[in-house]
């Protein structure tokens, strides 16, 4: 079961796709997004949230949940669009905002307003350079407010994300499978700079793994 964790909507069930072309995050690793957006970015009230491969919407529809002002959920499945469309009128949240659409379509022109926070969790199969032309294209078609947090989930497998140019690598933390990888928007920052030139920069990677669910 899915559910909202926290915020108005607290414990109210979340739908999911139907199928397995969907890979929803976990309800731990979910919380423990939240938990490291608190900690890096602050209070999420009026915020404006970015949900591309949204699956069932539970990112952005959290965030709403927590006091955001806005959520765009980006989902090119017309079954899982439907689940997040179901979702927002189940949960009556204000602020949600559902798109048909690809990712790396949607993120080639610039939005109205900028946005303080990402989500990204691509299909695995995405790869890192792929994954890195998105975020360029965020970058620099004005998607991303100053001080933006981004965050990526990625196979754990896979081993290190390297994050473009304009994004300052913060920190992972590992839940089975996936990990998360949280980057700061910075036009100025350098991909390859020394992590330990910057002494206020979090790069710790931690295991975040209950017992049993190891791949």
């Amino acid at each position: 079961m899915t559910r909202v964790i926290a915020g108005a909507a607290g414990g109210r069930r979340l739908a999911v796709p139907p199928g397995r072309g969907t890979r929803p995050t976990s309800d731990r690793a979910r919380e423990g997004l939240f938990a490291t957006w608190g900690s890096l970015f602050g209070p999420l009230e009026g915020t404006r949230v970015l949900d591309l491969y949204a699956g069932s919407g539970a990112v952005g529809l959290e965030a709403l949940s927590r006091g955001a002002a806005h959520a765009l959920l980006v989902e090119r499945d017309p079954k899982a669009l439907a689940t997040i469309q179901a979702n927002i009128r189940a949960l009556g949240l204000p602020g949600a905002e559902a798109r048909s659409a690809r990712a790396e379509r949607v993120v080639t022109a610039a939005p109205a307003t900028p946005y303080d926070l990402a989500f990204l969790d691509p299909p695995y199969a995405v790869t890192d350079a792929e994954l890195a032309r998105i975020l360029g294209d965020l970058r620099d078609t004005g998607w991303l407010a100053d001080g933006a947090l981004v965050t990526v989930e990625r196979a754990t497998r896979g081993g290190d994300f390297g994050w473009p140019t304009g994004f300052a690598g913060l920190r992972s933390r590992r839940y089975g499978e996936g990990t998360l990888w949280y980057g700061g928007f910075d036009p100025d920052a350098d991909p390859d700079a020394d992590p330990d030139a910057d002494p206020d920069a979090v790069h710790d990677t931690d295991d975040a793994t209950e017992e049993g669910d190891r791949p």
